[in-house]
């Protein structure tokens, strides 16, 4: 071969060399995508978002440790694995960026499921409700919306709890509207209203921070359930956490989870 013939060779060799490698750099994250459930196994430990700022779901307690019902729920499907739980705290803004970046192998953080959603990741199975309800002291007996009847009731005007209340609402019910979610709950934490129609995760706010209220679930107003993400194509992963979340639901501790953080059973949940 001539030293012309040689040198040709050489750079089509490494040409095709750095073509391949520049292959396998390409594919590689479609195949780590592939194999989270694997990577996740082998190493003995899962990567799941939650929430630090959104009570009863995902909070820091008095020992700096974060509890709720979200952080439960993952460190359930960590034992479930038998893997160690690297719990990664994010945003509304930041959970859905951070599962795409692979910041984490799951998303457990109040996250709900919508057609725009579900073109950039996946969802398992509903785990846990979300709703808006009729939130009041334990020591008010509140049965049914009749039960409302001669009471006071807090709302932020226009939202979603407003809406569903004024479809329910009996006859002599003192429906109090204020302009904004702060000034519904300073009514009702100051005693201005014995009721506050809200959202779960407020009224979750209101309990940890006055706990002297005894504030309990009292009527649901709407259900808009809690889904875990996904990466896209982690279809081993979902079938997983699914085969988890459906025995979860067998065995009760959906239920109890559920009972603990948001004051009622999860009930039916869509698959």
């Amino acid at each position: 071969m001539t030293p012309r013939a040689v040198s040709t060779h050489r750079r089509t060799t490494l040409g095709l060399l750095a073509a391949a490698g520049l292959s396998v750099a390409l594919l590689s994250p479609a195949a780590h995508a592939q194999n989270a459930l694997d990577n996740i196994l082998k190493a003995k430990e899962i990567k799941i978002a939650i929430p630090t700022d959104y009570p009863p779901y995902g909070f820091v307690g008095t020992d700096l440790k974060p509890q709720g019902l979200d952080v439960e729920m993952a460190n359930y499907i960590g034992a479930k694995l038998g893997v160690k739980v690297e719990l990664v705290p994010v945003t509304s803004a930041n959970r859905i960026p951070y599962l795409q970046t692979q910041k984490a192998d799951l998303v457990i953080s109040t996250l709900g499921k919508n057609p725009e959603r579900e073109k950039v990741i996946d969802f398992t199975a509903a785990y846990a409700p979300f709703f808006q309800a009729v939130f009041a002291s334990k020591s008010l007996s509140i049965k049914s919306f009749a039960d409302l009847a001669g009471k006071s009731v807090a709302v932020t005007r226009g939202a979603m709890e407003d809406q569903e209340l004024a479809k329910v609402a009996p006859a002599g019910v003192d429906v109090k509207r204020f302009e904004d979610h702060a000034a519904s709950i300073s009514a009702f934490v100051s005693g201005q209203t014995q009721a506050i129609a809200t959202s779960a995760s407020t009224a979750g706010t209101i309990m940890v921070k006055n706990p002297g209220l005894a504030t309990e679930y009292k009527l649901l107003l709407k259900d808009s359930p809690n889904f875990i993400g996904v990466a896209k194509g982690e279809d081993k992963l979902r079938t997983r956490v699914n085969e988890i979340i459906a025995d979860a639901k067998k065995s009760g501790d959906i239920d109890k989870l559920s009972s603990k953080w948001l004051g009622r059973p999860a009930g039916d949940l869509p698959q």
